[in-house]
């Protein structure tokens, strides 16, 4: 047992180094042609009595040519050429994003942890000198960049404390290797032997023959003065299953065109909605705060909006009449729209909860999703319930699900459910978000683990913002790495969809780790269980009683530990059993 602790820790030590490390040369400076005389030239980071410089020319010299410097040749394990991307890659963030995201820093209760953090890493640092040098970066011939960002300061020297930057990095070291090490674990615990028992004669996978028509309508909400944008997949031939289609933060109704697209030649009713608060229009308007609190009850209203709509074009309609089914609904949610398809099905949200949450809420311990749900503190709940009794099933995609329904606020879900995790997600943690969320359903559900996957390989290449998906040390997989992906997807949520119907039993082998297999790469493997293994169960237990009892670095610590054991563990069974056949 020593020995294998011994091992534990210098595998920790060993990547969580060359993380600190990586962060300190980059995302250090990202997170802080510019004018020359007022450009910062060195990073001083200062450890008590001592202290360690790095001139921004030579961060540059490796940027520009991938040549390590002299002055550098200490961290040139960590000097890859990931960092040397993410040095140069280009902050492409409409101007107006970035002013509302500082606003909301200076402005909002939310935001108050990272201007302390701030404070702590970088004394003479403010939101606003860092949102002035991004106006000036902008102006370089490469704009905001890394380097032209930390040329842009006003000051000679960035000094920064050591011992807060080591903390605050070493949180984000721990926090990622934890969710690399749940990765591996969910790949080997639901890496289910073959039963050989799928020889379907047909593929769900591959396009359907239904001819459907394919319209565009804007329906307005006078009572809330709100115009709800809709794409209506139909088809002459009656009334199939209907599935909604409900968008995350940031993007439209055609994130997931491709599966509306495959769903409506099987036959099925499409309707992908746009929520008008949080859609990608959204982003750019000129004030106020980026997630406004009211969306998270203006967009299960959305929904239940527009099946009372198409309900109506059901009757009245000269086209759609007797062509719609609207009682019997299978809503597929990403991202935030997976918290409203949750809403929508029963889930209560916690208010007290919530705020006891987001008032310890650390910056490095967290993901983006978890600040994405404290907007939500602000919201004056209605006294009427959300949930609309023609949800009758759930796709919840890397879902926003985390502590805004508490403990218990989503025992009332009964719907089956199908949730599809990525475990490399940048937004969503995979632990917090997504398989806490999960174990807490009370009706038949079952996950798809997409071992690899970030937040947004489950979109359509074709709409995805080429932005989002340039973010340093969150970058997305390229188009031709998720094509299988989406085909088991078009798949397997057409199975589930049917599941439904009179043809329940004709899809029911699809929902299977058998067929996952089929669609597994090197690159992104694909496992489905109809349940947690019991270790990850018993790991999640554990780290809720960490989450009350220790700091965040050492509940991460532990966590990840647990986590090594078990993979160890896993690993010393399977090589038993290779010895013995």
């Amino acid at each position: 047992m020593r020995q294998r602790s011994r091992f534990l820790f210098k595998k920790l030590i060993h990547h969580g180094l060359q993380y600190l490390t990586a962060g300190v040369l980059s995302g250090g400076a990202i997170a802080l042609s510019a004018l020359p005389s007022s450009a910062v030239s060195e990073i001083v980071v200062k450890f008590g009595p001592t202290q360690a410089t790095i001139h921004i020319s030579d961060l540059d010299t490796f940027a520009q040519t991938g040549q390590v410097p002299t002055s550098l040749q200490r961290y040139r394990a960590a000097l890859t050429p990931t960092v040397q991307q993410a040095l140069n890659n280009r902050l492409n963030v409409e101007p107006s994003i970035r002013d509302r995201f500082v606003q909301d820093l200076m402005d909002g209760e939310n935001g108050r942890p990272f201007v302390a953090m701030l404070s702590r890493v970088a004394p003479s640092l403010t939101p606003e000198i860092i949102q002035t040098a991004m106006q000036t970066a902008e102006t370089s011939d490469v704009g905001v960049t890394a380097i032209t960002l930390l040329q842009a300061l006003p000051e000679d020297t960035l000094n920064l404390d050591g011992v807060a930057l080591l903390r605050l990095l070493s949180q984000l070291g721990l926090s990622h290797l934890e969710q690399t090490a749940l990765g591996q674990v969910l790949d080997r615990e639901l890496n289910t032997p073959s039963m050989g028992a799928l020889s379907p004669r047909f593929d769900p996978s591959v396009s359907g023959s239904q001819d459907f028509d394919r319209w565009s309508v804007s329906f307005r909400d006078h009572d809330r003065d709100r115009v709800i944008p809709v794409d209506l997949y139909w088809s002459e031939h009656g009334p199939g299953p209907t599935v909604v289609l409900s968008h995350g933060f940031g993007a439209d109704r055609h994130f997931l065109d491709y599966l509306a697209q495959h769903l409506a030649s099987h036959g099925l009713t499409v309707v992908t909605l746009e929520h008008p608060g949080s859609n990608v229009d959204a982003l750019v308007k000129a004030e106020g705060p980026l997630l406004p609190a009211e969306e998270f009850i203006e967009r299960p209203r959305d929904v239940s909006f527009i099946l009372d709509r198409l309900a109506d074009l059901n009757q009245h309609s000269f086209f759609l009449r007797d062509h719609l089914q609207t009682d019997a609904v299978t809503l597929v949610g990403h991202s935030l729209g997976g918290y409203t398809g949750l809403v929508l099905a029963g889930g209560k949200v916690d208010p007290i909860a919530l705020d006891k949450f987001c008032i310890g809420l650390e910056v490095g311990a967290s993901s983006p999703a978890d600040w994405f749900q404290c907007a939500a503190t602000e919201a004056t709940l209605p006294p009427e319930r959300l949930a609309d009794p023609r949800i009758k099933q759930l796709v919840l995609m890397n879902p926003l699900a985390g502590h805004i329904f508490g403990d218990q606020g989503l025992r009332p879900v009964k719907v089956p459910a199908l949730v599809v995790t990525s475990t490399h997600d940048g937004i969503a943690s995979v632990s917090d978000q997504q398989l806490r969320p999960f174990n807490q359903l009370t009706g038949p559900r079952s996950l798809v683990a997409i071992i690899g996957g970030t937040h947004l390989s489950v979109g359509d290449p074709a709409n995805l913002n080429p932005a989002l998906t340039q973010v340093p040390f969150m970058s997305e997989r390229p188009e031709d790495e998720t094509l299988q992906l989406r085909q088991y997807l078009n798949g397997t949520v057409l199975s589930f969809v049917m599941q439904q119907t009179g043809q329940a039993e004709k899809y029911q082998a699809f929902l299977s780790s058998d067929y996952a297999e089929i669609f597994s790469t090197a690159a992104l493997p694909i496992r489905y269980g109809d349940r947690l293994p019991p270790s990850i169960d018993s790991w999640l237990a554990n780290r809720d009683r960490l989450n009350r009892r220790l700091t965040p670095t050492v509940k991460s610590l532990a966590s990840l530990l647990h986590l090594e054991l078990i993979g160890d563990r896993k690993s010393t069974r399977l090589n038993s059993s290779h010895v013995r056949t």
